[in-house]
């Protein structure tokens, strides 16, 4: 099979056209007239984490409340190991964006008096399951944008640590893309599927995050020498059991307490913060008070309602369940477990090391969204905020820069190294193994060895040396994979990219010498705090190898921004 090439260039390439990228998109065309391609491997209508919706805009300054405020929440969630700058950058934008996306169709609920109903200190009461059509029809309307749907972005162009543009593959046609951009915003996600999930077989793709996103702006950046930071602090989420319908609705909506098999409430014994939640109910099922459970026996009719209706919003198989059993909420608790861990800087603080205009390390390119660390608990209006800032950045660059010089990239040579890649990949046969063996091997790999459910996500020294291994020899398996097709070149890339990211988790969770966060870093030689602890875990690849820089945190007034 030979594939077609194809030619392009643009100002501004944004790689996915979720939350991010989407907002990247709207704030470039509103502040200037550069020319922009949107590269998006799904459809933008539907991509991303809001592609099913959500009921509430997690992170928002409430009444009373100051950004400030905000910034104090994230950095005790997550024991201090946040950038405050970024935090507050983000935190300062979010009503603004609230009200562009209010502006554009969104339903926020308001009380008799016209204000947002708020849930809790730093959530407001939407109806959101059209929320990312409305930012997709918004961007599709935009002139200067061009929106390549169903095109898979698999490797930058990079030269002297600058970006020149990035290679793509059209997901259904034998098409390779070399996209020249003078500034690039990685806007993909952070990465599900690096470990056993929860549900087996047919439904292991009922996870919390998207099973699509596979961490591919990290294993870009890492194999091209961008620093990367705290990916150790993984993040496993507290969900409805076998749905993995998102807790928080019921907690905060209803009030409902954590509560063990013997009706006892445990929260309070481990604490409140996101990890701790998680900590609690393992703790309880090993200690043998499990299954835990979010109670709801009790809640008014009303409520009963309140809560089928908004989980249709988000995770509709909640409310099925529901019906399914001819049970209410009131009825019968809500069982609760942890999910598989995930890599996600919108939760956490995993991702590019970036400066507070989101500039990475490798000149020309940005990070917005989840794939940006240093700023947890961004939610969606946070990774709005960082499209924003990300793409103001970039055109702040590009006007102080001048004309970029394309022509010290030889564009024909590197095109065609990648067209015999891809070729050569469609065209050899492999009866050997198949990418999903692969993928579940590598998912057993980290599930025993690096912490996941099966080994309640704990894991020591002898365990990760072992993970490196045997994750180390699936790579090596992984060059002999071949495609019958374009969507089968797809999962291709997409295995390569988790194993790649698989390899930074290890070395960041062999580096922290401590337990920080029960759960999301279960260290089970070092099962205490360090004040050693107390600052950032970075990496870089360097000739291959990953080599772990450790710099001091960044808190108060101080900022962090990149030096030439």
């Amino acid at each position: 099979m030979s594939i077609e090439e194809r030619r392009l260039e643009t100002d501004v390439l944004i790689i996915g056209g979720g939350t991010a990228g989407c907002f990247a998109a709207l704030t470039i065309a509103e502040n200037s007239d550069v020319n922009v391609i949107v590269a998006e491997k799904a459809n933008i209508k539907r991509s991303g984490c809001l592609a099913a919706g959500v009921n509430a805009i997690n992170a928002y300054i409430v009444k009373g409340r100051r950004p400030e405020d905000y910034v104090e929440y994230a950095k005790k969630d997550a024991d201090h190991i946040v950038r405050e700058d970024l935090l507050l950058t983000m935190s300062q934008g979010l009503n603004k964006v609230t009200k562009r996306i209010e502006d554009m169709g969104l339903v926020i609920l308001k009380d008799e008096h016209g204000e947002y109903v708020a849930r809790g200190n730093r959530n407001i009461k939407i109806n959101g399951e059209n929320i990312k059509p409305l930012l997709a029809e918004a961007v599709n309307k935009l002139d200067k944008v061009t929106v390549l749907n169903h095109v898979n972005v698999i490797d930058y162009i990079v030269k002297d640590n600058r970006i020149y543009g990035a290679f793509a593959i059209d997901v259904d046609k034998e098409v390779l893309f070399c996209i020249k951009a003078k500034k690039v915003i990685c806007a993909t996600g952070g990465a599900a599927g690096l470990y056993k999930p929860n549900n087996p077989g047919f439904s292991r793709h009922k996870m919390w995050y998207p099973p699509f996103n596979t961490g591919a702006g990290y294993a870009m950046g890492i194999r091209h020498g961008a620093e990367m930071t705290t990916f150790e602090m993984r993040f496993i989420a507290l969900r409805c059991k076998d749905t993995i319908a998102p807790t928080g609705t019921i907690a905060q909506g209803v009030g409902a307490k954590q509560i063990n098999s013997r009706d006892e409430v445990y929260e309070t014994k481990y604490g409140i913060t996101t990890s701790e939640r998680v900590y609690g109910t393992v703790r309880e099922t090993i200690e043998g008070r499990g299954p835990c459970y979010l109670k709801t026996k009790g809640i008014t009719a009303m409520q009963d309602e309140e809560l089928k209706k908004a989980y249709l919003n988000m995770a509709p198989s909640q409310t099925l369940k529901w019906i399914e059993s001819g049970k209410n909420p009131s009825e019968q608790n809500v069982e609760i477990e942890g999910t598989e861990p995930y890599i996600v800087g919108g939760h956490t603080a995993s991702g590019y090391w970036v400066d507070t205009k989101r500039r990475t390390t490798i000149k020309g390119l940005y990070a917005a969204g989840d794939v940006a660390g240093g700023c947890p608990q961004k939610y969606v209006t946070g990774a709005l905020v960082e499209g924003e800032i990300a793409a103001k950045a970039a055109l702040e660059d590009m006007r102080a820069e001048g004309k970029l010089d394309f022509a010290k990239i030889e564009y024909d040579v590197l095109t065609a190294i990648k067209k015999e890649e891809i070729e050569t990949l469609l065209n050899e046969k492999n009866e050997s193994f198949t990418v999903e063996q692969l993928e579940d091997a590598m998912q057993k790999v980290m599930d025993t060895y690096a912490g996941g459910i099966g080994s309640h996500y704990q894991y020591n020294e002898k365990q990760l040396e072992l993970a490196e291994e045997k994750i180390t020899d699936l790579i090596t398996l992984s060059t002999r994979l071949a495609a019958e097709d374009m969507h089968e070149l797809l999962f291709v890339y997409e295995l390569k990219e988790r194993l790649t990211l698989c390899l930074s988790v290890i070395a960041h969770l062999k580096a922290r010498k401590e337990t920080r966060w029960h759960s999301f870093a279960e260290h089970l030689d070092y099962p205490q705090k360090s004040d050693d602890g107390l600052k950032y875990v970075n990496s870089k690849v360097v000739d291959g190898d990953i080599q772990i820089i450790v710099r001091d945190l960044v808190g108060g007034q101080d900022t962090y921004e990149h030096i030439d």
